[in-house]
C-alpha cells in the first residue's frame, strides 16, 4: 500500500480526493498496488465529509511519518507551501504540486533536491490545468527542438476577451461578470495583469531551454488597457485580441513575452473562446501541434495532479521528472524581436498618412465608421526597438497592440 498526504483541502485538494476515491479501483490497477490518502492537512474541520477523519493540522505529523511516500501540495502561494515541499523532499518523500507560483520561483532548487535523492517533484497541473503539456514536452517531443510555444494560458482573460468581442461589452462590465461567475478573484490582478500566464510560460520556457527562465525577466502586459474601441478595430481587421504567453527561439536565444496580440483567423488560437486554454507548440521535426482543454477548475486540475501521483507511485526510486538547471538563462531583449504592430492614433488619415509611411514604411490603414477623431494602422514587420523609437515621434499615438 502506498500512502499519501494532501496539503490543502480547497477546490483542487478536495478534487484530488474525489478523483482518487471515485476512480480508486482503476488507479490501484494502474499503480500496481493500493493508493491511500492517510492525511489531509488543513486549518479547518470538515465534519460529515469523507475527509473528516483524515484532517490534521500539524505538518510535522506528515513529514515525520515514514509511511507517507508522496506529499501532494495544492495549497497555492509561496509560503508555507515552499517550506512544506522542501521539508518533504529532504525527508525523502516525492512531491506532486499544482502550484505554478512555487514552481516558477523555486522549481530549479526543488528539482535539484529531488534529483539528488532519486525521488520526484512533479508539476503537470501547474500549467494548463487539465491539459497535458509538460509530460508531452519531456516524453513524446523530447527528440524535437521546440522552436515556439504560444498559448492562451489564462481562462479568466480569455473569457473576458471573448465576452468583449461577442457581446460588445466594455472591460469593467465583463470583469464584474467574471467575478460574479467565479472566474476572477475579488483582486483580479494576477489574471488581468498577466502575472498568472507569465509564471506558466516561465515554467515551459525553463523546460525547453533546460535553464532557469526567471518570470521576473519576462515582459508582461495584461488586458487592463484593452477597450471596446480596440475590439471594434480588431473586428474591422477580421481579427481577435487574445492574451498570449509566448516563448520563441531565435538562433541560440530565447524570447518570452506575455501581452495582448491581434490574431488572424488562420492562426490555431483564433477560435479558442470562453474559459478554455490552448497551447500551440512548434517543433523542428514535428511541426505544429495543439493542446486544448480546460485550463482550470476543480476536477480537470485534480485529474492532472492524480496523473502525477500515479507516476510518482509507479516510480518510487526513479526520477521521471522534467528538470532544468539553476543557471539563469538570459532572454533575448524584447527590443530585438520582429513583428507587426497595430497602432491607434489621434488625428485624420489625410493629415498623417504620408508622415507615418515616411517613418514606419508601408502601413495598412483601418477606420471605424464616422469616428474622425482617430484611425488605426498596421505596420510591416519591424523590430520592437525600432517601433518604439519611431512611435516616440508621434505623441498622438494612444494604443499599440502586437500582431501575431
Amino acid at each position: 500500500m502506498i500512502k499519501i498526504a494532501v496539503l490543502g483541502y480547497g477546490t483542487v485538494g478536495s478534487g484530488v480526493a474525489e478523483v482518487i476515491w471515485t476512480n480508486q479501483e482503476l488507479i490501484n490497477k494502474r499503480v500496481g498496488e493500493e493508493l491511500e490518502i492517510k492525511y489531509i492537512l488543513d486549518l479547518r474541520e470538515f465534519p460529515g465529509t469523507p475527509a473528516e477523519h483524515l484532517i490534521v493540522h500539524d505538518f510535522d505529523q506528515i513529514v515525520n511519518d515514514e509511511e507517507v511516500k508522496i506529499v501532494v501540495e495544492v495549497m497555492g502561494g509561496i509560503e508555507p507551501a515552499y517550506t512544506f515541499v522542501k521539508k518533504s523532499l529532504l525527508a525523502g518523500k516525492s512531491v506532486v504540486t499544482s502550484n505554478k507560483a512555487l514552481v516558477a520561483k523555486h522549481g530549479a532548487e526543488l528539482l535539484a533536491i529531488a534529483k539528488e535523492r532519486n525521488i520526484n517533484f512533479l508539476y503537470e497541473a501547474s500549467v494548463g490545468g487539465g491539459i497535458p503539456i509538460i509530460r508531452p514536452l519531456t516524453t513524446s517531443l523530447t527528440g524535437d527542438v521546440i522552436e515556439e510555444i504560444t498559448g492562451i494560458l489564462n481562462g479568466t482573460t480569455n473569457y473576458m476577451m471573448s465576452k468583449m468581442y461577442h457581446e460588445n461589452a466594455d472591460y469593467d462590465a465583463v470583469l464584474k461578470e467574471a467575478q460574479a461567475m467565479g472566474y476572477a478573484e475579488r483582486d483580479p490582478s494576477a489574471d488581468v495583469e498577466g502575472h498568472d500566464a507569465c509564471r506558466k510560460i516561465a515554467i515551459l520556457s525553463s523546460i525547453i531551454s533546460g535553464k532557469l527562465v526567471d518570470f521576473e525577466d519576462i515582459y508582461t502586459e495584461g488586458i487592463t488597457k484593452i477597450s471596446q474601441t480596440d475590439i471594434q478595430y480588431a473586428k474591422a481587421l477580421e481579427m481577435k485580441i487574445k492574451l498570449l504567453a509566448s516563448c520563441t527561439r531565435d538562433g541560440d536565444k530565447l524570447c518570452a513575452i506575455v501581452a495582448p496580440h491581434l490574431v488572424s483567423p488562420e492562426h490555431p488560437l483564433y477560435n479558442i473562446e470562453d474559459v478554455f486554454n490552448s497551447i500551440f507548440v512548434k517543433g523542428n521535426m514535428l511541426g505544429d501541434s495543439m493542446f486544448y482543454g480546460s485550463g482550470a477548475g476543480k476536477l480537470p486540475t485534480a485529474s492532472a495532479v492524480v496523473g502525477d501521483i500515479v507516476d510518482a507511485a509507479k516510480n518510487p526510486n526513479r526520477s521521471v521528472m522534467a528538470t532544468w538547471d539553476e543557471e539563469k538563462l538570459e532572454l533575448e531583449d524584447k527590443a530585438d524581436t520582429i513583428k507587426k504592430y497595430f497602432v491607434r492614433i489621434k488625428g485624420a488619415v489625410a493629415d498623417l498618412k504620408a508622415q507615418l509611411e515616411t517613418t514606419f514604411g508601408p502601413i495598412t490603414v483601418v477606420t471605424l465608421g464616422d469616428n474622425n477623431d482617430e484611425f488605426g494602422f498596421v505596420t510591416e514587420e519591424m523590430s520592437e526597438g525600432a517601433y518604439e523609437r519611431e512611435a516616440a515621434k508621434f505623441p498622438q499615438i494612444c494604443q499599440m497592440i502586437r500582431v501575431k
